[in-house]
């Protein structure tokens, strides 16, 4: 078995087990994204018709297993993928005609009022949606009832527990470990606001191994896989799943 068979796993996620990993390698900007949303969205409901914003969504991996699998309408934001690049990326899956590509900034989205039934965030939401205003800043983007889903890097216990970030993650992360939150400290944060009724708030099953899987595929596969990919590996495989995980958040706006 190669590495990029080991991203095959049907019997855990038969959805993204029918993508090919050569291909999600290639659009690699974190964590294998199609396992972290097929985990979300069985907490979430989707439904086909919906409209979907995709926040922060990269090369566009997540918006096409959005159309593809839940027969939604997608516009997929991101800040640092040119819109042509993800538009291209959609036409070549097929999906052109149900997913708008916009470049937008997190803070300073040019939707209207009241737009979406789902707002989706994959491995994106801690590096703009941890401040304190940016739930009810987002939240006047969803219909009432509206559907909010956040896959998100975690650590198994808060840095302010710690009293320190583990020293193999700050040698790779520095100081934005600090953003890596705990389920109860996402579900305190939204909770708090009035707005949004938490669904779920959990850790995504194995995510410790299932970031190691990826990475080394990456390393394998990518050009200059090994260099680029090599400390996050040397992170992953001293950590051993004691720090390092993934949150799953899911609520519904009130």
């Amino acid at each position: 078995m190669t590495l990029l068979d080991a991203l095959i796993r049907p019997d855990r996620y038969p959805r993204s087990s029918r993508y090919d990993p050569a291909w999600l390698v290639g659009l690699d900007m974190g964590p294998n994204p199609l396992w972290l949303l097929e985990d979300l969205a069985a907490d979430l409901g989707l439904r086909p018709g919906m409209k979907v914003l995709d926040l922060g969504s990269g090369k566009g991996a997540t918006s096409v297993f959005l159309a593809r699998e839940y027969g939604v309408d997608v516009v997929a934001a991101d800040w640092w993928i040119p819109a042509e690049d993800a538009a291209a990326v959609f036409a070549e899956a097929g999906v052109g005609d149900r997913v708008r590509a916009v470049r937008a900034e997190a803070h300073a989205l040019p939707f209207e009022a009241e737009s979406f039934d789902a707002v989706v965030s994959v491995d994106a939401f801690e590096y703009f949606g941890t401040a304190d205003t940016y739930l009810p800043y987002l939240a006047r983007f969803l219909r009432p009832g509206g559907l909010l889903a956040v896959a998100t890097p975690a650590l198994t216990r808060e840095v302010r527990d710690l009293g320190t970030i583990p020293p193999h993650i700050e040698r790779v992360v520095g100081w934005e470990a600090i953003a890596w939150h705990t389920p109860e400290w996402w579900r305190f944060q939204w909770e708090i606001t009035g707005l949004v009724d938490v669904t779920t708030a959990r850790h995504q099953p194995e995510a410790w191994q299932n970031w190691l899987l990826w990475t080394r595929a990456c390393a394998a596969h990518q050009p200059d896989g090994a260099r680029v990919h090599g400390p996050v590996l040397d992170m992953l495989t001293e950590d051993a799943g004691e720090h390092l995980s993934f949150t799953l958040l899911t609520g519904r706006k009130r």
